[in-house]
């Protein structure tokens, strides 16, 4: 039997950020600037709706002073999709910009590799001063306290959580970075995250400079290209082409697959 498929869309809540090229292509073009945005990502079908990532939090991202930024539960009205409502949700890992918006979603599972879960929450190296720059306190205490219950689904490794929806394993960018393969009618397309910041990494192995495992980094792209039906199925977590090159379907989000 067939596995049935899905719609895949991108939501962006903030941007666009204006940052040095070698930071999110490694060791590159060092005299270049790139654009970027922040997105979340949305699979729809089989009458079932998932979200990938929380985005940031209203007060957080006033914190942090984010350009253009919308909260993400408004972004996902802009398409039927009421966040307070939303079953389903997965992290792709413990960063501010995919975390700290985790509260919007109240009657979510989540779904977290947990090696990722586990170093965040319970490894004292994640009070260090680069991790705490990168990660959201606040999200961070949300989900801990979510330890142990029915809300939070502590993946290992490779799983499929719904016919034709599968999280992969893919560390490099954090210790237990997961991406998402869905089945869609063009093939399988992978969410990727932030496996890989810019789609261009996904061509020439470059990834971004924030690394907490090259070695790891490199096997994560052979699987999710193995994965993935195409390159041009893999969707990396910040380009600004996912808002600009795939059909407008509201303000800020595109369909991708």
């Amino acid at each position: 039997m067939a596995k049935p498929t899905y719609e895949i869309y991108a939501l962006k809540y903030a941007g666009p950020f204006i940052r040095p090229a070698p930071m999110m292509y490694w060791f590159h073009d060092m005299d270049k600037k790139i654009q970027i945005n922040y997105y979340i990502f949305a699979i729809c079908g089989e009458g079932e709706t998932i979200i990938v990532d929380c985005g940031c939090a209203p007060e957080l991202a006033k914190e942090r002073d984010l350009t253009g930024y919308v909260n993400p539960g408004e972004v996902l009205k802009r398409i039927d999709i009421v966040a307070e409502e939303v079953k389903h949700l997965v992290v792709t890992h413990i960063h501010f910009d995919h975390i700290s918006g985790v509260e919007l979603f109240p009657k979510a599972t989540i779904f977290v590799q947990e090696k990722e879960f586990n170093f965040w929450m319970h490894n004292p190296i994640a009070k260090r001063a680069p991790f705490l720059h990168v990660t959201d306190p606040v999200g961070n205490r949300y989900l801990a306290e979510l330890e142990g219950s029915k809300r939070l689904q502590l993946v290992e490794g490779d799983q499929e959580i719904f016919p034709g929806i599968e999280l992969l394993l893919c560390p490099g960018h954090t210790i237990g970075l997961q991406t998402v393969a869905v089945n869609t009618e063009r093939g399988v397309a992978v969410i990727g995250s932030d496996a890989a910041h810019i789609f261009a990494s996904y061509r020439t192995d470059i990834p971004s400079a924030i690394i907490t495992d090259m070695v790891a980094w490199m096997s994560s792209y052979d699987k999710i290209r193995e994965k993935a039906s195409s390159i041009g199925q893999i969707f990396p977590g910040h380009d600004i082409a996912l808002t600009d090159h795939y059909p407008k379907v509201a303000d800020d989000v595109s369909r991708l697959a």
